[in-house]
């Protein structure tokens, strides 16, 4: 099986068993730890980004745009929750192609995650900088970033049970402070119905949707910001103690967690102070509502800086353990230099996850150089990067259905191949939405660029040079046989 051509692009490489004794994950992680990685990845979008959509379609133009999305990631997390009991490999999205479509479109998808998890974080640490200024203004920014990405990598090399404990607790005090914060906007009667319709309406269109149909397309790109990274739970596999049964289940929690966060946050922070039209401009929405109750003040300053921070640093440090997984799983694999998958002491990919630390602070550096939009164009790479990974993950669903249908499958989804086929129209309709705004097209341009760059890698290089007993590549062998 090894050393030869298995199909019309890829050879395989024969590796001893030091290679792979070389390249261990190890961890028990449970239900509530993965529930909480689930939630935490995510959790950032209830904090910032997704209020932009109240100004691109209105509070129901916002609200609509956030239906179609939550339709399309349900569709999503019920498709992944099948294939990680049936293929419970840290390669996770990546191994899902690779399987139903080869390593080239499976390289795709890999380069896809890597964009996008080596991106969020960037934007989020530079969010927390904001946030953290009038506490801190005589500190530069690039000082408070290497603290960050420095404290936070630390803690995911120390160990897997050591990074999920420190998410678990982030993800909780991020939720009380949701919770706390929707309690205050009801029984402090902050919240008002009526501020939610305040968006100026256009020429030509009504009130309910003042920016018409094409309001609901622009809105989209932001409410994705609600559920975005929740696919990256299958990374955390090889780290289960039980991850045919653990990660579907945790999966499909993490996500109706979410969309109650999302129902909560989009309806009862959007009818506060100057309504929609305010909160839909403003970069700390939750912020606008302590200050509304509390008046302008060093405590409201500090409560905000604090609060916001929590919200995150929890998907910060989340994005850090995803990236640290993926450039481990691609590199175990031979999809990109192999030395990076390389486990310590503690069995975490420490050269991973410092290869991700480097780039991001790399990243952060060039945005702080050359000014906002490149923070746009991140941005928007990430999400780009994302839905890349829904189209190719939920179609992998449906040829993996259609052509392997005996494959053992522990947990089997609701929905089939009609909630998978839904999903990726969902997921083509918001590339398209995406690529409809202006502001997101270079983002799409840089993703376009750095994947032309990684599949010529792949092509002169890494294909020629794939590990056939990596467990993703050893699957899909198995499958093919």
């Amino acid at each position: 099986m090894y050393k030869k051509i298995v199909n019309f692009c890829a050879h395989y490489d024969n590796v001893n068993e030091s290679y792979t004794s070389q390249r261990q994950l190890k961890g028990n992680a449970g239900f509530w730890r993965l529930w909480s990685y689930g939630v935490g990845i995510v959790i950032s979008g209830n904090f910032t980004g997704w209020n932009s959509g109240l100004i691109a379609g209105g509070f129901w133009g916002m609200t609509i745009a956030t239906l179609l999305v939550a339709i399309m990631y349900i569709c999503l997390t019920y498709s992944l929750a099948e294939m990680s009991a049936m293929l419970p490999y840290t390669g996770g999205l990546y191994s899902f192609t690779r399987s139903a479509f080869g390593p080239l479109w499976g390289y795709i998808c890999g380069v896809a995650m890597m964009i996008e998890n080596v991106l969020a974080p960037v934007v989020a640490v530079i969010a927390v900088t904001s946030y953290l200024k009038p506490l801190i203004p005589d500190i530069p920014a690039y000082v408070v970033w290497v603290v960050l990405y420095c404290i936070f990598t630390v803690i995911n090399i120390w160990g897997m049970k050591q990074s999920f404990k420190v998410g678990y607790v982030i993800t909780l005090i991020a939720m009380m402070i949701l919770t706390i914060f929707y309690l205050f906007m009801l029984v402090l009667g902050i919240f008002r119905i009526d501020l939610l319709f305040n968006v100026p309406v256009d020429p030509g269109q009504s009130a309910i949707l003042p920016k018409g149909v094409p309001g609901i397309f622009a809105a989209i790109p932001y409410a994705i910001w609600f559920y975005l990274a929740i696919e990256q739970l299958p990374l955390a596999a090889e780290e289960s103690y039980d991850a045919r049964r653990l990660i579907p289940r945790s999966l499909i929690a993490a996500m109706f967690t979410l969309l109650v966060l999302s129902v909560l946050t989009l309806v009862l922070n959007s009818g506060i102070g100057n309504g929609a039209v305010a909160i839909g401009q403003s970069s700390a929405p939750l912020g606008d509502g302590l200050e509304i109750y509390f008046g302008k003040s060093v405590v409201t300053t500090f409560s905000t800086a604090v609060l916001m921070s929590c919200g995150l640093l929890a998907s910060f440090h989340f994005t850090i353990y995803a990236y640290g997984r993926t450039f481990f799983s691609l590199a175990r694999a031979g999809y990109i230099p192999r030395w990076l998958a390389v486990t310590g002491k503690s069995y975490t990919p420490y050269r991973s996850l410092l290869l991700g630390t480097v780039v991001g602070l790399i990243c952060a550096v060039t945005l702080d150089v050359l000014g906002g939009p490149v923070k746009d164009i991140m941005l928007n790479m990430a999400v780009f990067g994302a839905l890349i990974i829904y189209i190719l993950v939920l179609l992998s669903y449906i040829k993996l259905k259609s052509s392997y249908p005996d494959l053992p499958r522990p947990y089997q989804s609701p929905l089939g191949n009609w909630g998978a086929a839904i999903g990726a129209v969902l997921a083509i309709l918001a590339l398209f939405a995406c690529l409809s705004v202006p502001t997101y097209q270079p983002g799409a341009w840089g993703v376009a660029i750095f994947t032309v760059i990684a599949v010529l890698y792949f092509l002169f290089y890494s294909r020629n040079h794939l590990v056939a007993q990596a467990p993703e590549e050893k699957a899909a062998l198995i499958m093919k046989q």
